[in-house]
């Protein structure tokens, strides 16, 4: 599939938003910042225009972009439709949690009420965004078991390593932070791992001899091409990577992604001075921004719609 800048961008400002969003409401429900007005500020700002600008990006794929309002209908059968539903709805425990956070809470139990709804409307909305990709079986990369549960490890590790930011700039403690990004980003390469795996080895059945039910007098080959030049499917459905590259670029995700990360938030643990650790929790945070970029790219770059039998008479 032919890697879309604005839905890369979608899906990894959003996830880090949410991600920061999850860490941010889990920490003032259970106690572990303190009711700081500028603190909830920032960082509730910061995770909502993470999450926007996430989302509007996501319109910039569309052929008519303002018609994007129509795909909130289909909430009963499509996933996509269920994302956008979610993650509007999910504004609401957030101004709930933010006007308790930084101007007082108005009702008794608002800031928990608003985190704890903040979290759920965070975890379903991540969940629903890797479910479009998932539950797609025309695209063999993608219609993968773990596809959805990568797209929310990495954003809480993504998210985590912005909360270390925002936490080492307002002087916070950030090693239980970190903590928590560690344990996300091991579980995540350990996921993404097991789906390179997956997708590197997986038996593929969908091929031009199944297709045509001719597989049993042998190899199936078009003998003319269909078009005589790239058309608009071959350009989006099946963008090709080669393999040498791959595996190029799957490493670098690996360094940059789990690797530099892992290794600056053991850093963090020996609680630094507050000027290391802000420096220490930057180069964190950007380092592991570039490895989902080059993780996101990689994962549409890697799959292949099956109407590319069509065209290559080959495997998909």
């Amino acid at each position: 599939m032919h890697p879309a800048y604005s839905v890369i961008v979608f899906t990894t400002t959003t996830g880090a938003g949410y991600g920061l969003l999850i860490g941010l409401a889990a920490a003032i429900a259970v106690g572990l910042v303190p009711h700081d007005a500028v603190l909830g500020f920032v960082g509730l700002g910061t995770a909502i225009a993470l999450v926007s600008t996430g989302l509007l990006a996501s319109t910039f794929h569309l052929g008519r972009p303002e018609r994007a309002w129509r795909a909130f209908s289909q909430w009963r059968t499509s996933w996509l439709s269920r994302e956008g539903v979610v993650a509007v709805a999910t504004y609401v425990p957030i101004a709930i949690l933010g006007l308790g956070w930084v101007f007082g809470e108005l009702l008794n139990g608002q800031i928990v009420t608003g985190a704890v709804l903040s979290i759920v409307g965070a975890v379903a909305t991540l969940w629903c965004t890797g479910m479009i990709y998932a539950s797609l079986p025309t695209i063999r990369a993608w219609h993968q078991s773990l596809v959805p549960p990568i797209y929310l490890v990495l954003a809480l590790a993504t998210g985590f390593g912005l909360l270390c930011v925002v936490l080492s700039i307002f002087g916070y403690d950030t090693r239980w932070a970190a903590v928590v990004m560690m344990m996300a980003l091991a579980l995540g390469w350990l996921l993404k791992a097991r789906y390179w795996m997956a997708i590197d080895s997986a038996e593929r059945t969908r091929t031009a001899e199944a297709a045509t039910g001719l597989g049993r007098f042998g190899t199936v080959r078009p003998l003319d091409p269909p078009h005589t030049q790239p058309n608009f499917v071959m350009r989006e459905m099946g963008y090709q990577v080669a393999r040498r590259h791959s595996l190029k670029l799957r490493r670098l995700a690996v360094i940059f992604l789990f690797v530099l990360p892992l290794a600056f938030g053991a850093l963090l643990l020996l609680d630094p001075s507050t000027p290391m650790r802000i420096v220490m929790s930057l180069v964190l945070a950007l380092s592991a921004s570039v490895g989902v970029l080059t993780e996101r790219w990689l994962f549409f770059a890697e799959a292949e719609h099956v109407v590319m039998l069509f065209y290559r008479g080959g495997m998909a």
